[in-house]
């Protein structure tokens, strides 16, 4: 989980950006709340969509804002000063409508606040906050003199904020990746001809949900490519495809802890792959290991694309890769950096990225792998370790 002194951190770097006419803040996405406090509402229970906000006050007093049965259902212990509840459901009256317990709860959290300024994250706010908090003088951005006018924006400050992981951000990813490691191994001991893509998706969640030693969630791509249709993705539709030979079954998968996740990838041959596959997978290798040669602090995201993309094209294949070369990771899946060929990003040290490079041919069939890495002043520090093999 996140620790109180990686919470203090991020707090204390968001003040920093703010403008000091400001004296409060008002975090509503989850994730930030998450992100600042360490709230996170357990996905898999009947609070399961609901979330909390949080209340930042200059000279750092917090405050956690929700009704009384989304609070009771953290994770873990938030790192607040207080928690402003509202009763929702006391198992003797009839359940008023949650989203006004947590506005009521913002009410009274804001009570005190007329005399001062505060700033919102209006995108994940709703349109009753306003009213809960017509007795303060809030903003939903704010200008900040720095020569030229700056828009300051609460959100999108904060998800910049996120690139630069701290310590104990990576643990957290790191619990993911061994997880997921765990369910890249089992994929080799499953894939056969004549099982399903669900008996794939279960057993590797299985031994992920196993690894972890705690409830999480997983997501991703749980298919099969193959000759004819050389790129599929999502979830198995049903019970799936039953796997054939020659089919080459791609799991690029997620495991998410406290809403932080690792993401990796493997293509793995049932039967023995054809000598056209094993090339196409070489290219896969080459661009992987051109593109770990770019990865470090203050690289442009476009050159790392170049890199991916070069023995692609010495290979005569540029046109068989069509997406991205990785992308940032972290509370969501992509964010920023995206490495693309008309990226504006450049890398900073605290990415956590991935390189994805992937192939498919019509008639021969698709193939993608991926590692996670953390950027570095002086370069990476590779996250996943999974065995990136065919068979």
């Amino acid at each position: 989980m996140l620790t109180q002194e990686g919470c203090l951190t991020r707090q204390n770097r968001l003040w920093e950006r703010i403008p000091s006419e400001i004296d409060w803040l008002l975090v509503a996405d989850p994730r930030h709340v998450q992100y600042l406090s360490n709230f996170w509402v357990q996905p898999l229970s009947f609070s399961g969509g609901e979330r909390g906000l949080l209340l930042l006050e200059r000279g750092g007093k917090t405050s956690l804002i929700g009704d009384n049965f989304a609070i009771r259902s953290a994770v873990h212990d938030p790192y607040v000063d207080r928690e402003v509840v509202f009763p929702w459901y006391d198992h003797k009256h009839s359940v008023i409508n949650r989203d006004h317990a947590l506005l009521q709860a913002l009410t009274e959290a804001t009570a005190d606040l007329n005399s001062q300024t505060g700033l919102v994250e209006a995108e994940w706010l709703p349109l009753g906050a306003a009213q809960a908090l017509k007795s303060t003088t809030f903003l939903s951005s704010a200008e900040q003199e720095a020569g030229d006018s700056d828009l300051i924006d609460l959100g999108t400050i904060l998800r910049d904020l996120r690139r630069t992981k701290e310590p104990d951000e990576i643990a957290l990813m790191e619990e993911c990746m061994r997880a997921g490691e765990a369910g890249q191994a089992r994929l080799f001991e499953v894939v056969r001809e004549g099982v399903t893509e669900l008996d794939v998706y279960r057993e590797v969640q299985y031994a992920a949900i196993e690894a972890a030693n705690r409830p999480g969630l997983v997501y991703g791509d749980f298919r099969a490519n193959f000759a004819s249709e050389p790129k599929t993705g999502g979830l198995p539709k049903g019970p799936g495809r039953t796997l054939e030979q020659g089919d080459l079954f791609v799991l690029d998968y997620s495991v998410v802890l406290d809403g932080y996740r690792s993401d990796f990838t493997n293509t793995v041959s049932v039967g023995e792959p054809s000598a056209e596959v094993v090339e196409l997978h070489k290219i896969c290798l080459a661009g992987m290991a051109a593109g770990e040669n770019t990865l470090k602090a203050g690289a442009k995201a476009s050159d790392v694309h170049a890199a991916v993309f070069a023995p692609y094209v010495e290979a005569g294949r540029q046109d068989c890769f069509t997406h991205h070369a990785g992308h940032g990771l972290g509370l969501a899946h992509p964010e920023a950096p995206i490495l693309v060929p008309d990226s504006t990003d450049t890398l900073r040290a605290g990415d956590v990225v991935t390189l994805e490079p992937g192939v498919y041919v019509e008639g021969i069939g698709g193939m993608r792998i991926e590692h996670n890495y953390l950027i570095t002043e002086e370069g990476y520090r590779r996250l996943s370790n999974h065995d990136i093999r065919l068979t």
